[in-house]
């Protein structure tokens, strides 16, 4: 065996020195060690050449298996960084890539889905994203935005880590109890993914703040539960022309759909054009909330913001996914702009 890897090691050291490409001379190493599999499989046992090179073909087979697999891999690796990486010419040969090696391996599976590819990973890497809530929703919204790659998170919260919040808020640890949310989201998401950055916001949505806040985000993810943010959070991203992901929880039920009257669908207060009263709309302390609800409506929430930003598939617009998990039930209902909506409607130009 040691004479068959001494001729490879001839042929590649002597190649490189007379000149060869780095292809014909492994296409001479792949000759020899077909002719040796070969030799093994047609001469008989006790053959000197058999002898001279190893006894048996199996050694042979694992050791070419193992090196396709291995060239397998570094050129999916290579392909993978061809398509991640903008192949216009640097206009500073300095530039750092995109993506690092890491980070190509970690959205490998993002990468290789047809709808994504390397332009939608790198649309992800440059997006900034405003999650508004770091509670039920927030927590699962905002832990598949840092998993997926969102380049720039921005969470606001005014709230703290609170024990009974660890039913559900999945981002949050035990540790964490009495940190600002905000915080231990940050915490969290780059414990999962170092290569994003967490804009933290530890204070709640007002009027005086909300409009030059939503300038610095592409699109805003709305979990909040009470209705004045709600309202306060459609009227800027209408106004800014943001596409804005709403969800609502309630017991076993959750609710999602993307308001963006810039896109032609309706925004939030078309669809409900007065906050409900009060006892018509409790919230999850008064009413109490199944724990893997918000997990699935949160994810959901993540899902229509990697769409957005990507163009993969069809968003909510314009429509409302209901889902029931008490009884498993799923349904999707369309809605429709209302022309005296006092926040998008014909009106407001």
């Amino acid at each position: 065996m040691s004479l068959v890897l001494g001729l490879a090691a001839v042929i590649w050291g002597g190649g490189h020195i007379a000149g060869w490409s780095r292809g014909i001379r492994m296409a001479f190493i792949g000759s020899l060690l077909a002719v040796v599999i070969i030799s093994h499989l047609v001469l008989p046992e006790g053959h000197p050449i058999r002898f001279a090179t190893g006894g048996a073909a199996m050694p042979w087979l694992i050791l070419v298996s193992v090196g396709i697999l291995v060239w397998g891999y570094l050129l999916v690796l290579s392909r993978l960084k061809s398509a991640a990486e903008d192949k216009t010419p640097k206009a500073d040969p300095m530039d750092k890539p995109l993506f690092s090696d890491t980070e190509l391996e970690r959205y490998a599976r993002h990468i290789m889905l047809r709808e994504i590819g390397g332009p939608g990973q790198k649309a992800l890497k440059q997006a900034k994203v405003l999650v508004i809530g770091a509670g039920g929703l927030g927590a699962p919204a905002l832990s598949y935005l840092g998993a997926m790659g969102v380049g720039t998170i921005g969470i606001i919260d005014d709230d703290t880590v609170e024990n009974s919040n660890l039913q559900r808020q999945v981002i949050h640890t035990d540790a964490r109890i009495g940190m600002p949310k905000v915080h231990s989201a940050k915490e969290a998401i780059q414990a999962q993914n170092p290569f994003v950055q967490v804009n933290c916001y530890h204070r709640r949505l007002t009027e005086d703040i909300a409009a030059d806040l939503f300038a610095d985000y592409d699109l805003i993810l709305d979990g909040t539960d009470n209705f004045e943010t709600r309202y306060l959070s459609n009227r800027t991203a209408v106004k800014l022309r943001k596409p804005l992901i709403s969800g609502a929880l309630s017991q076993w039920e959750g609710q999602l759909s993307v308001f963006d009257p810039a896109n032609g669908a309706p925004c939030y207060q078309c669809v409900f054009p007065e906050a409900p009263a009060p006892e018509l709309a409790p919230s999850c302390a008064e009413a109490g909330v199944s724990a893997a609800l918000p997990g699935v409506i949160g994810s959901m929430m993540a899902q229509e913001a990697m769409k957005l930003i990507t163009g993969a598939g069809e968003v909510l617009r314009g429509e409302m996914f209901m889902y029931d998990g008490l009884y498993g039930e799923t349904r999707k209902i369309r809605l429709n702009k209302r022309k005296d909506c006092p926040t998008c409607g014909q009106a407001q130009g």
